[in-house]
């Protein structure tokens, strides 16, 4: 059965940085695309950044250049840093993965994930 298992969450000041690491288990895709998303209280969830087998990346706009994805392909270990962290980017992170690679659509590269793993909480005080 696949699963994913998030960490590297925690409580950090604003202006620091956190790398959030996505394992990948039991996964039988010969191509794949991962996701991580985001989700505030009360809020649904909104896609981070993405990245799959083949290299394609997909960051979100409103985060500029403060985020870098990654995935140890040896592993299937995804990474996502996150730097000068702000106040809104508050959540619980979580990872999902998917069989093929992203997809152009809409204006938005989309992946057909099918797991969700638990997901990791980020805390951003002052």
């Amino acid at each position: 059965q696949v699963k994913l298992v998030e960490s590297g969450g925690g409580s950090v000041q604003p202006g620091g940085s956190l790398r959030l690491s996505c394992v990948a288990s039991e996964i039988t895709y010969n191509s794949y695309c991962m996701v991580w998303f985001r989700q505030r209280p009360g809020e649904e969830r909104e896609g981070v950044a993405a990245m799959d087998s083949d290299g394609v990346t997909s960051y979100r706009d409103s985060m500029g250049g403060r985020l870098n994805i990654s995935l140890d392909k040896s592993d299937k270990t995804l990474f996502l840093e996150i730097k000068d962290l702000k106040f809104e980017d508050a959540g619980r992170y979580y990872c999902t993965i998917g069989p093929g690679g992203l997809y152009f659509e809409d204006g938005l590269y989309r992946c057909k994930f099918r797991h969700l793993g638990q997901g990791t909480q980020v805390t951003v005080m002052g």
